[in-house]
């Protein structure tokens, strides 16, 4: 793949994809967005196919013979092999599609996880852990007893893997860690953490929310059991997130929900399940938005993955050098060669809404607070912190105005 940085003029001509960038939030104010990390922002493409679906093609999908009903079915089913595609997974069979990487998450924890685990078994996980894979886990252990231990984040941001190797030595059998941190922007060693898990007998869960929409994945590589994405934060659009799974795993799992679409055959008594994938999507999927992530699929790709990261890390770099330039501010976490697009930061003893609320005034789209990673915060004794985070429609010059915006908020609280 293709790693070269994208050009000032790729970046300009990405830009104009994206119809929200050039909105003005106050009059006279363009939008600067840097909290992709919560949500990215959605390429024309995106909106035109799923608006495309609703007007040409509207229709309930597996289970009509018209028309419509089998146009439906195909854009939703060519979207599934796009993600298939995307993270380099055997089959679509072991692409199942969620709501968010949440609900992938928890549909582990409700299925795999009260199948196979008793009380008295261990969880590893990390101190770095979004609360999206740490409460399904709270939620397990409070039922079933299960232990929870955790790999330790160091003082500069990184997982402590000697501490996570001694804890392999109480014969986990699952280990569930997030690729990239949400707030550190650390990437975590992924292929290493999860040879060391099947090395101990465990299965590894990876949290891709960060890493999915930023680098490209190759969940076969990786020997990944289980990998949770979501839509929303790689231009694709909400209401629409990916669990990927090996094949043997998810046959071997119950289903998740109970309901029309997961079934091969229904008595009054008794039900036989249907075939992978849809014996986890019960119900009426969320249609419009398979096919929204499947156009999100295509405009990545035809960026290259390998330039996106490449562009981000330039883009990190410069964004941490600037921001070590003001004085009082403090990013936490590694240096950029070992994070993704992801600056969170505290400002002298300025609270960090105060510092987002401010930063909106000249048009700055930050996040403020503990980035549902309150853990994580605690660690490094924060109550909140700002977060800034960039994707591939983020440029130089706005890096530099939230830097000058930075300063005047410190001018104001002097």
């Amino acid at each position: 793949m293709n790693s070269t940085s994208l050009t000032p003029d790729e970046i300009t001509r990405i830009r104009e994809d994206f119809p929200i960038l050039k909105r003005e939030v106050h009059p006279g104010v363009p939008l600067v967005y840097l909290d992709s990390a919560a949500t990215s922002q959605k390429p024309a493409s995106v909106i035109e196919a799923m608006n495309a679906y609703y007007r040409h093609s509207n229709a309930n999908i597996h289970r009509g013979i018209h028309v419509l009903a089998e146009e439906a079915t195909a854009m939703y089913e060519e979207a599934r092999l796009k993600v298939a595609k995307f993270i380099h997974a055997r089959s679509e069979r072991e692409v199942i599609f969620t709501r968010n990487t949440t609900e992938s998450i928890n549909l582990v924890a409700y299925t795999w996880a009260r199948a196979n685990l008793k009380a008295g078994d261990l969880i590893i996980l990390t101190e770095m852990e979004h609360h999206s894979n740490l409460v399904p886990w709270q939620m397990l252990a409070a039922e079933r007893q299960i232990r929870l231990e955790f790999i330790p984040a160091t003082d500069d941001g990184l997982l402590d893997l000697e501490i996570y190797r001694q804890l392999l030595s109480q014969n986990p059998k699952l280990v569930s860690f997030t690729h990239v941190s949400n707030v550190l922007g650390t990437i975590n060693p992924a292929k290493e953490i999860i040879r060391l898990a099947h090395a101990a007998g465990a299965v590894a869960l990876v949290d891709g929310a960060q890493s999915a929409p930023h680098f490209a994945v190759d969940v076969q590589d990786l020997d990944a059991d289980f990998y949770a994405f979501s839509g929303h934060k790689m231009v694709g659009p909400t209401g629409i997130g990916v669990l990927y799974g090996k094949e043997a795993i998810l046959n071997a799992m119950p289903p998740f929900l109970g309901g029309g679409d997961m079934i091969k055959k229904v008595e009054l008594r008794s039900f036989s399940a249907n075939s992978l994938p849809h014996k986890f999507e019960a119900g009426t999927s969320c249609i419009a938005e398979g096919i929204g992530l499947g156009a999100a699929v295509d405009y990545l790709s035809g960026v290259g993955m390998g330039r996106i990261a490449a562009y981000e890390h330039v883009l990190t770099q410069y964004a941490l050098d600037r921001l070590s330039k003001v004085t009082g501010l403090t990013v936490i976490g590694p240096s950029a060669d070992r994070k993704g697009g992801v600056a969170a930061f505290t400002l002298a003893d300025i609270h960090p809404h105060d510092v987002s609320q401010l930063l909106d005034r000249d048009g700055i789209a930050v996040r403020a607070g503990h980035h549902c990673a309150m853990p994580l915060h605690q660690r490094y004794n924060l109550p909140a912190t700002t977060r800034a985070s960039f994707y591939l429609y983020n440029t130089r010059a706005e890096i530099d105005h939230l830097v000058q915006s930075l300063e005047r908020v410190k001018k104001l609280f002097a």
